[in-house]
């Protein structure tokens, strides 16, 4: 009869897979990410940005327990956004920063935490055309990155 022995080493790759898992997932690029579709058993909001009667531009992105922003990339003309970051996670807690140097400007403004269930609104004006990229800084290394795109 032989015997299994599990050793630290191999408890610690098992965790490190396991943990891995749903980030290889998302970086597999084969998911629908439109409007109504499912992404780690929640559904995802629609990429479309509208525009409100003052003239901003109103984009939703949420977050799950996944690493993954929905929608992962969108596009808006020159002149003022309004982004909320809206949190259908259970345990995560992420946040929504421009990526520092990814864009032919800098953003500083950012969403610096939401919380499992919350949201969080940002406001800022964009000028030069080009791709931006953003990030949830706290799981950038697992994939949770995405591109803003201003038409020129």
């Amino acid at each position: 009869m032989s015997r299994t022995v599990l050793t630290r080493r191999s408890w610690l790759a098992a965790v490190a897979l396991g943990a891995l898992t749903p980030a290889l997932g998302a970086c597999s690029g084969g998911a629908d990410r439109s409007a109504g579709s499912q992404a780690g058993g929640r559904t995802t909001r629609s990429a479309a940005v509208s525009t409100a009667p003052d003239g901003t531009q109103d984009v939703v992105v949420t977050v799950g327990d996944d690493y993954v922003f929905l929608p992962d990339a969108f596009t808006v003309s020159p002149g003022p956004v309004r982004l909320t970051l809206v949190s259908q996670a259970a345990q995560l807690t992420h946040n929504f920063v421009f990526s520092p140097g990814q864009g032919p400007r800098t953003i500083t403004e950012q969403i610096p935490i939401v919380a499992p269930g919350d949201e969080a609104t940002m406001e800022f004006t964009v000028t030069d055309p080009g791709e931006y990229g953003y990030e949830c800084s706290f799981h950038a290394a697992l994939g949770q990155v995405g591109v803003m795109t201003v038409a020129g």
